[in-house]
């Protein structure tokens, strides 16, 4: 039997060359911080499909947000911030988080405020939860953002985050809002691996990847000595 080898789809070839829902009509349910929608979906065969979903933004925002989305274009909500020491440590942090009941391990991470650019987004966030900056090397930030941002559920919102790697460095105490309970620590690179075998505190999806990713690399430099 034979395989045909497909390449990536483009954007383009995701749009065109496959029969897909068409959105027909948003409509918001409940208010709060969290909205909850009701989406209604023209389908191939002409039938209608609802389907909830939740998001931050009022129902205008909202289906703007979605009509751009359908048309590849793409604008971050959220930042987070993999934070690299000079000591070759990670920057993680130990957060209370409310809709778990329980701590959790992540990067430090945080909403883009209107008018907000990436790099102004990422100290601030790092100085309010950390109370980590820049790591300066020729007198300049460096940090690297990944090409696109990534979506935290796509079976329930909207929302998209930046994966943002710095090079950081301790300068002041963390200013965390009065109703955010975090813990800072510092992970060597090397013992990611250790780390997510002995870790039993929950953790976030992103973050343990990109921990998977630090191990997998430090045990291929293992394996090439």
């Amino acid at each position: 039997m034979q395989h045909e080898t497909i390449g990536a789809p483009t954007l383009a070839s995701n749009r065109e060359s496959r029969p897909q829902p068409i959105l027909h009509d948003v409509k918001q349910v409940s208010d709060g911080w969290i909205k909850k929608y009701e989406l209604t979906y023209a389908m191939p065969d002409g039938s209608l499909y609802s389907y909830e979903s939740v998001s931050r933004k009022n129902a205008e925002t909202y289906r703007r947000e979605l009509e751009r989305a359908g048309s590849g274009e793409q604008q971050a909500d959220a930042i987070c911030i993999v934070g690299r020491t000079p000591d070759n440590e990670l920057v993680l942090i130990r957060e209370f988080r409310y809709p778990l009941n329980s701590w959790c391990i992540a990067f430090p991470a945080g909403l883009i405020e209107a008018g907000e650019d990436l790099e102004d987004c990422l100290e601030r966030e790092l100085r309010e939860e950390t109370g980590y900056g820049f790591h300066l090397i020729d007198g300049k930030p460096k940090f690297h953002a990944l090409p696109q941002a990534g979506y935290s559920s796509t079976g329930l919102s909207e929302e998209s985050v930046q994966v943002v790697f710095a090079f950081v460095e301790k300068q002041s105490d963390p200013e965390p809002e009065p109703s955010e309970f975090i813990e800072v620590f510092t992970l060597p690179i090397a013992d990611a691996a250790r780390f997510l075998e002995e870790n039993e505190t929950p953790i976030g999806t992103r973050c343990q990847l990109i921990l998977e990713s630090f191990a997998r690399d430090a045990r291929d430099a293992l394996q090439r000595c």
